[in-house]
């Protein structure tokens, strides 16, 4: 019953405060200490194979110290109120989810492009993505939105709250660290091809189930707001696994089937050209509402995920 609570009650804070810039954010403190890791690893190992093992190191300290540091700082409060403890840890695993952020991010491009403004919706565009922002048209905006508020459902909503279900805030905690390692280290770079391979393996791994969940609850999202959920599920079962991510392919070929568009194509990163693999059908063109739609199958999907987590904790204390 207690996770039930908890669960909810850090979504449900998550939806209506998000990430307010005056609080202190743990994600802004692991980036922090994987910056000055990194620092002191490369000042000691600088040969490949070596930066290969200490890469290793990295996730281990990082993760593992966000679970021990998250679990003794919820033991001490709650040696000085149960219910202190209680509301720090529905805090914490609300500073994990980013369904509001992620909201936003979407509806400051949607924006833009409504009011026929490109380069303010490159602009907003660029706050969110690695790719290069600057010459893309209306369609490309859509496309590099719909792409990563469809993808970071399962990052910054599902996963975070899989874990806590399973273990609490450490737990959540010790995902989102994960997440943050990949995102800074996990490039398949020259600089980060050794020291970063542990962290973005380990995130594929943590990303997994939840993926595959996520792509099943966006076909019933699909089904309750009317879109052709016939076609989301056989989009995804043909396209998910070509994207060069293993896990990102679910729910971003889950939104195009959904909405008869095609995602994926040629991303510029840097100057220099990528293709990722298409996701779905040229049924249409992109539109900004497509947007719209993207982020109401992702507020749908988390609100649905928290239900069925609040109902399994429920069940599993016995009511």
């Amino acid at each position: 019953m207690t996770v039930a609570l908890l669960l909810m009650a850090a979504y449900v804070l998550d939806r209506m405060v998000g990430d307010p810039r005056s609080l202190p954010h743990p994600v802004v403190l692991m980036g922090k200490a994987i910056t000055a890791l990194e620092r002191l690893i490369r000042r000691f190992v600088r040969q490949p194979r070596s930066l290969k093992r200490a890469g290793v190191l990295l996730p281990l300290l990082v993760a593992g110290g966000s679970w021990l540091l998250t679990a003794a700082l919820l033991w001490l409060l709650s040696g000085i109120s149960p219910w202190l403890a209680l509301a720090a840890e529905a805090w914490l695993i609300s500073t994990t989810i980013a369904a509001k952020g992620l909201k936003d991010a979407g509806m400051a491009v949607y924006v833009e492009l409504r009011k026929g403004d490109l380069p303010a919706a490159r602009q907003a565009l660029g706050m969110i993505v690695g790719r290069d922002t600057a010459s893309l048209d209306s369609p490309e905006i859509v496309r590099g939105t719909v792409e990563t508020v469809a993808e970071n459902i399962v990052d910054a909503i599902i996963s975070p709250l899989f874990y806590a279900l399973l273990g609490g805030a450490p737990l959540a905690m010790a995902y989102r660290a994960v997440n943050t390692l990949d995102s800074m280290v996990g490039y398949k770079n020259d600089k980060y091809r050794d020291l970063g391979w542990a962290s973005a393996r380990l995130d594929d791994v943590a990303n997994y189930i939840p993926a595959r969940m996520t792509a099943l609850l966006l076909t019933l999202c699909a089904g309750l707001l009317r879109l052709d959920w016939r076609r989301c599920w056989r989009t995804v079962r043909r396209d998910a696994r070509l994207h060069p991510s293993p896990n990102s392919g679910y729910p971003e070929s889950a939104v195009a089937g959904a909405l008869g568009i095609r995602l994926g194509g040629v991303n510029i990163y840097h100057g220099v050209a990528s293709f990722r693999a298409y996701m779905g059908d040229p049924l249409r063109s992109l539109e900004p509402e497509d947007i719209i739609i993207t982020s109401r199958m992702m507020l749908l999907s988390s609100s649905m995920f928290v239900v069925l987590c609040a109902a399994l904790a429920f069940i599993g204390t016995g009511g």
